[in-house]
């Protein structure tokens, strides 16, 4: 009694959420997505759409692009993205179409955008104040066009663009002169995919290339130590194997010379709530740290349902390019609080699959979807009337420091970019399922938080989280993931025992990996990589204790290790296995 007492008194001293001193985000990023823009991709009905992602550091301030989003975001906190309406048009006069698979770069003082065309009609864009939406054509139709483009621009000035998206052609370099924006010379292959070598690269969702060849596509050049990195997507934007690969080279064309492709995608993210880290673009924050920001799927509405998010990134000692979506999709550190030695706060799941009691339940979309860890399940209740709710028990008084709210399309209505929706809920805790204390009253907000993030003030003591919803933009009160972060109070789980790696004889691409079950976790980390101190990739794994394992170099030793999750903590990691 003194214990529940005790509990109920700290909920109601630490009650409050405030947003000005937050530290910490979560994916996928909380914006506002558009919703598809075209009735024909609408086959399970109407939803929120976005990918391709382009983030620039312009002048101090972030500026994002994505596909079909009417318009772009900007954010000097890369936290709060205020949406500034911009049709970049086809051609400069034109109403009707929109950006897909943007082009973002600097020359100068001007930032350039252009958007994927085959025809000869789509202008060149500049501006010198984005934030003020001020633009004018640099060229009123770019008629070197290109597909899937990016923009690089040298530390000597010259201009470069990337293009292609295929599943049978490379992906293409040209230098354009920064004046008149024409071709120098003629386009070269930069890379192909080598699927045959490179396990990751095999399209399908079971890496089995059943039905097609994969595509690459989604160009990217990053500059470090005078080596040049050319980033690219594969293998098919609906997969969770979705990623981003790297050839590293001594220069920005790949005409002749000699290049090294990384083993391993750059980006990756196959396990865990949100899946995919492809297509992407990789930028700095004004401390000079790298992030990578790429397309996240959903793809259950619609193939080209998807979303984005953004992970720390950088270059070890050996100039190797890494990526760090260990950990993706729970709280990580916004550029201001981000250390060397820490990229998220200790703070873990702690309502994975446990009780959760709901206002009501519209057909087969059933409240276990809430915390079952998949972005491509919901629960939906019946409408969207204010007073709807769910309630979410972590089993036993936990510390609470944050929580994620992750909506679903639910007979959703609209059609396009939407500026003037908003969602409106109040968020409670309790110790005891009996007596409430409301820890973020978001009652009077008028924005549009699809993936909505309220980082505690200061930690909670609480054994329930009971959402409310007041208002809904279009659809139904519907929840893919009501997520509450923080620590359980109990025991790390144990250390994982017997990490056996069976690479198979007849393709070394390929290998059945098998562990020891963990009784107090539900989930495990498994890191890999091609030398045992770069063990840059991870999956996360729910559930089980065993994965079948098809991303390696067929060349290549590997290298894996593995560690056991559980609300409390991680465990150690074993001894490093080795894959000859």
């Amino acid at each position: 009694m003194k214990k529940l007492i005790l509990s109920i008194a700290i909920i109601l001293v630490c009650a409050s959420a405030a947003y000005a001193q937050q530290k910490t985000y979560c994916n996928p990023i909380n914006i506002d997505y558009g919703y598809t823009p075209h009735p024909s991709f609408t086959d399970w009905g109407r939803h929120r759409a976005t990918a391709d992602p382009v983030v620039v550091n312009y002048k101090g301030d972030y500026y994002l692009f994505s596909t079909n989003q009417w318009g772009y975001w900007w954010s000097n906190d890369m936290l709060n993205w205020k949406f500034i309406e911009k049709r970049f048009l086809r051609p400069w006069n034109d109403t009707k179409d929109e950006l897909c698979a943007p082009a973002v770069g600097v020359i100068g003082d001007t930032m350039v955008v252009f958007g994927s065309t085959y025809t000869k009609t789509f202008t060149l864009w500049g501006s010198t104040d984005p934030k003020g939406n001020k633009w004018f054509p640099l060229v009123d139709s770019f008629e070197i066009g290109g597909w899937d483009p990016a923009f690089f621009t040298d530390d000597d000035g010259r201009f470069y663009m990337y293009n292609g998206s295929s599943n049978n052609y490379p992906v293409y370099g040209v230098e354009l002169d920064r004046k008149t924006f024409k071709p120098k010379g003629t386009r070269v292959p930069m890379y192909i995919l080598e699927a045959w070598r490179y396990g990751w690269q095999r399209f399908g969702e079971h890496m089995d290339n059943t039905f097609l060849d994969p595509f690459i596509e989604g160009a990217w050049m990053t500059k470090h130590n005078g080596k040049y990195y050319f980033q690219y997507g594969a293998p098919g934007t609906e997969m969770s194997g979705y990623a981003d690969g790297v050839v590293v080279s001594n220069g920005p064309l790949f005409d002749g010379r000699q290049t090294f492709p990384q083993s391993d995608p750059y980006s990756s993210k196959m396990g865990g709530f949100s899946r995919g880290a492809g297509h992407g673009a990789t930028f700095k924050d004004n401390n000079n740290n790298y992030w990578h920001i790429s397309t996240s799927i959903i793809c259950v509405k619609n193939t080209w349902e998807r979303r984005m998010g953004i992970w720390p990134a950088g270059f070890d000692n050996d100039d190797v390019m890494w990526c760090n979506a260990a950990f993706g999709d729970y709280p990580l550190y916004l550029p201001s609080a981000i250390t060397k030695e820490a990229f998220r706060p200790e703070w873990y799941l702690l309502n994975y699959k446990k009780p959760v009691t709901v206002s009501s339940t519209l057909g087969a979309f059933t409240s276990n979807h809430i915390n079952d860890e998949s972005i491509k399940t919901y629960w939906s209740a019946k409408t969207a009337d204010k007073g709807e709710w769910i309630q979410s028990d972590l089993g036993n008084v936990s510390t609470v420091n944050a929580i994620q709210i992750n909506y679903a399309d639910q007979d959703a209505e609209f059609i396009g970019k939407q500026t003037n929706i908003y969602h409106q809920y109040k968020l409670y805790a309790s110790a005891d399922g009996k007596k409430w204390t409301v820890i973020a009253d978001k009652s009077n907000n008028k924005t549009d938080v699809p993936h909505d993030y309220v980082e505690l003030e200061k930690p909670i003591q609480a054994r329930f989280i009971k959402l409310e919803n007041i208002h809904m933009p279009t659809g139904k009160f519907a929840i893919s993931g009501l997520r509450v972060f923080g620590n359980g109070g109990g025991a790390k789980p144990d250390a994982v025992k017997n990490l056996i790696v069976l690479r198979t004889e007849k393709d070394k691409r390929s290998a059945y990996i098998k562990w020891n079950p963990v009784d107090n976790a539900f989930a495990y980390n498994l890191y890999y990589g091609t030398a045992p101190d770069k063990l840059y990739n991870c999956i996360m794994i729910y559930d089980v204790n065993e994965y079948w394992f098809k991303v390696m170099d067929l060349k290549q030793t590997y290298y894996f290790t593995i560690e056991a999750i559980n609300e409390n903590g991680v465990s150690a990691t074993p001894p490093i296995v080795t894959a000859e």
